[in-house]
């Protein structure tokens, strides 16, 4: 939607497999053409992957042996598996690895929130694999709709993104979990959850087709954030347990230094 109002001549085809999705993309001006995706692939100069990552994982390899000179960018949440998936193919150079650090609890193209990505972060993994036109009219874009720009391997990409994104989404999941399973009053819950519960159980409306791929293919970093999660857990419910309670101001404490990061 920034895109379009910055650049007057720009044209956005919306391919997707869910026909309400293009019908409603196409009213909402999202989209001005709705197109399968050889055609789109043909008419388009940029192709960006927005999809869930086990789908980007099929879709990838089958876009790359379309294009010819066109730029392939992804937005997934995870990138050691897909640029793993496109290390030896013919056109790795027109591909460029993104995750732009932000999203909503909701899906589909009502979800859109114009100037989202204003004043946000979008990392670009392993870019020197990336040709340089590829990546420069990448970074251009992502900087015309005001994101800052990180560079990082695609490694250490999935680790930090398990530590402040995944588990923040397990966490939340968990909760909501929790609540539903102890909370029987739903009446009780609408009326009494505070703002603080409510920003903390809003990532559980997530889609469950969207976070599980993501938590299978970073597997591994998700488990080990899990489990120095749940060893703090602990430590509180043993504070409790032990009516510690001057070791649990130390523990609130210590987690109040986050202000000196997000302030």
């Amino acid at each position: 939607m920034v895109m379009k109002d910055k650049n007057p001549g720009c044209r956005i085809i919306g391919v997707d497999n869910n026909k309400e999705h293009e019908k409603k993309a196409l009213e909402l001006g999202i989209a001005d053409e709705v197109l399968p995706l050889d055609k789109a692939i043909e008419k388009s100069s940029l192709i960006v992957l927005a999809v869930p990552v086990d789908a980007l994982g099929k879709l990838l390899p089958v876009v790359l042996d379309q294009v010819n000179d066109q730029v392939v960018m992804d937005m997934g949440s995870t990138k050691e598996n897909v640029i793993a998936l496109a290390a030896d193919h013919p056109k790795r150079s027109r591909f460029v690895a993104t995750h732009p650090m932000w999203g909503t609890e909701y899906s589909g193209p009502e979800a859109a929130v114009k100037n989202a990505f204003s004043n946000k972060a979008v990392v670009i993994c392993d870019s020197e694999n990336s040709d340089t036109d590829a990546l420069e009219l990448v970074k251009n874009i992502y900087r015309q709709i005001g994101m800052h720009l990180i560079y990082m391997y695609a490694a250490a990409h999935d680790l930090h993104a398990a530590y402040i994104s995944h588990i923040s989404h397990i966490t939340s999941f968990a909760l909501a979990n929790t609540v539903l399973e102890k909370e029987k009053e739903e009446d009780a819950i609408f009326e009494l959850a505070s703002a603080g519960f409510e920003s903390t159980v809003r990532l559980a409306k997530s889609n469950a087709a969207m976070w599980v791929p993501i938590f299978k293919q970073n597997r591994e970093n998700v488990l080990d954030v899990l489990n120095e999660h749940i060893s703090q857990l602990r430590k509180f419910k043993s504070c409790l347990e032990k009516e510690n309670y001057e070791y649990l101001e130390e523990l609130i404490e210590h987690a109040n230094g986050i202000r000196r990061i997000l302030k």
